[in-house]
């Protein structure tokens, strides 16, 4: 977690609980790894032979085989989800299903022990699961009040935790289909973060003894982002010592995984040596200490068939991390577009568990779409509509493809009859089909195509429009920023270049939901795919970063597409 929830207390930044010389350290340390050698493939194929021999005799719900997540009928499910903070806001019981209606197929949920904050009971975790399978969603259960232990005083430990999930037994037994026992959440901070391995051993093993057979998840240290290696230099022995096999690794990255190197080669490394793995936090927004790297994150996710988790749904102390504001589904920020929407997003990419039926031996794929037609056409996009396909079990999701010739391209994906296609050239001819696909993956045949040319110049006059800016928080030499574009006109923004000056030398350093241009305190902004459109009557959030070395006004006008718009 990278920001504690507004009622409850502040959980320190993994980056901020040492010094920034630390934290540098940490990250060219991260680089050289590979010295660490124990996750060499040779070993792992060894020992991953003698694991498989006794999974073989008792894997019946979700479980490890060849280094992969299964399910009990040995199809490959890989997380597509979002953490929801449920212990602190424990009336959001609602989010389930809106968290579900993203095409998320998996829901990591925060619980307490009663270590830290108010333990949530039996009855409590059993509703929790049972929303959870209402809604079709596979559930990670976390215990949140490890977080930083070593560092953080007030965290408390693992072999605590696992007496909480001892005490649940009964409640968890059964459910070995639909739930994954994530021990506890960043169970160990940024100091000494060797001595994390024999409690996480002990841990898993005591889950074992008392006759657990889920599959279990292990966080990283270093505050779950495991920057000094500890976790992947000790992942093999900790996974040899789980009797079932059935153990799941799990990485949090944010501004440590600042680079694409950095995050392929930690991903990389565990699948090399047939050690499951899934990025069980992560976060895209930039800050001081660095912006992540999410594209690579979820386009390697995708690469490698690894699960990934967004941080997370609502209610953080910092909203920049809220995938939805105010737990409201209707008000996706930024970050949330990128999550749900975005390339190698969870729209894009999420499967359904077949435990639901919606996919378990489903082989008829579904009706071709209707012929697409095109609409609300500018230089740089094109909205397309079709008619639905129809499945024997329900489609899920629509993949659009640019058709050249004998090549296709995929360029969006929508779970409606509907999408806005972005990132055109002006004055040019495109042809574009579209695709149905169902739960189990099939895919119906391609429908037919439609030709469109954007058109010459700008996109679609701004008209009427609204823009709220405000400072999220500020340091000595930088602060970070957000604008919220509203559309407050009767038709959609499709492609749009927002204007507006800085007057006390500010400079945009880092930026997400769109891409700026800055010549002295002038600066436009252009979207980016997720915030191309705005809906009549809607709104986009641009969050950033940024450098001061003087005063930190507030814009006073801002201009869309050329067209003045009221300040909120």
């Amino acid at each position: 977690m990278r920001t504690a929830p507004r009622t409850a207390h502040r959980t320190p930044h993994p980056a901020r609980s040492q010094p920034l010389a630390l934290l540098l350290r940490g990250l060219a340390a991260l680089l050289g790894l590979a010295l660490a050698g124990t996750l060499g493939p040779a070993a792992a194929q060894a020992a991953d032979r003698g694991h498989e021999a006794r999974a073989q005799t008792r894997a019946t719900g979700l479980h490890i085989s060849d280094g992969r997540l299964v399910e009990g009928n040995g199809n490959d499910f890989v997380m597509r989800g979002i953490n929801h903070a449920h212990t602190w806001y424990p009336g959001e019981t609602q989010s389930l299903a809106d968290i579900k209606a993203t095409g998320a197929n998996t829901v990591r949920v925060v619980l307490s022990d009663g270590y830290r904050w108010s333990r949530n009971s039996p009855a409590d975790v059993a509703s929790v699961i049972g929303q959870c399978k209402a809604n079709r969603l596979i559930c990670v259960l976390e215990v949140h009040d490890t977080t930083g232990y070593g560092e953080d005083s007030a965290a408390g430990t693992l072999d605590h935790a696992a007496d909480y999930w001892i005490s649940l037994k009964d409640v968890l037994d059964g459910e070995e289909d639909y739930v994954v026992i994530n021990i506890g959440n960043e169970p160990w901070g940024n100091s000494n973060p060797s001595g994390w391995t024999a409690p996480t051993t002990a841990a898993i093993q005591k889950l074992r003894s008392a006759g657990f057979a889920h599959t279990i998840m292990v966080d990283a240290p270093n505050w779950g982002q495991d920057w000094e290696g500890v976790m992947r230099a000790n992942a093999r022995s900790v996974y040899d010592a789980d009797t079932t096999g059935n153990l799941i690794f799990s990485i949090h990255m944010y501004s440590v995984y600042n680079t694409a190197d950095k995050v392929t080669d930690y991903l990389h490394a565990f699948v090399d040596a047939g050690l499951p793995l899934l990025i069980g936090e992560f976060g895209g927004p930039a800050d001081q200490y660095g912006d992540p790297d999410e594209d690579t994150m979820m386009a390697t996710a995708e690469e490698l068939g690894l699960g990934y988790l967004a941080w997370s749904w609502s209610g953080n102390t910092d909203p920049i991390l809220d995938l939805v504001l105010d737990f409201d589904p209707a008000r996706p920020s930024s970050w949330g577009e990128r999550v749900f929407n975005g390339p190698d997003g969870i729209g894009e990419t999420s499967r359904e568990a077949t435990v639901f039926g919606g996919g378990q031996g489903d082989t008829e794929a579904p009706t071709a779409p209707g012929t697409p037609t095109a609409s609300a056409v500018t230089a740089s996009s094109a909205t397309l509509s079709w008619a639905a396909a129809t499945d024997n079990v329900g489609v899920t999701a629509y993949d659009v493809v640019r058709v050249g010739g004998d090549s296709e391209t995929k360029v969006a994906s929508s779970t409606t009859t509907s999408v806005s296609v972005t990132g055109l050239s002006a004055g040019t001819a495109y042809s574009f089909a579209v695709y149905a696909r169902d739960a189990a993956g099939n895919r119906s045949a391609r429908s037919g195509t439609v030709a469109v040319t954007t058109k010459e110049g700008g996109g679609t006059p701004g008209g009427t429009c609204s823009v709220g800016y405000q400072v999220i928080g500020e340091w000595p030499g930088g602060f970070q920023g957000e604008i919220t574009i509203g559309n407050t006109g009767t038709a959609a923004v499709n492609g749009w270049t927002l204007g507006f000056a800085f007057a006390d030398g500010q400079a945009i350093t880092n930026m997400w939901g769109g891409t700026p241009a800055q010549t002295g305190g002038t600066v436009s902004v252009t979207p980016a795919s997720y915030t191309s459109t705005i809906a009549a009557g809607g709104s986009v959030t641009v969050g950033f970063t940024g450098s001061l070395s003087g005063g930190n006004s507030a814009p006073t006008t801002f201009t869309l597409n050329g067209a003045a718009c009221t300040t909120a």
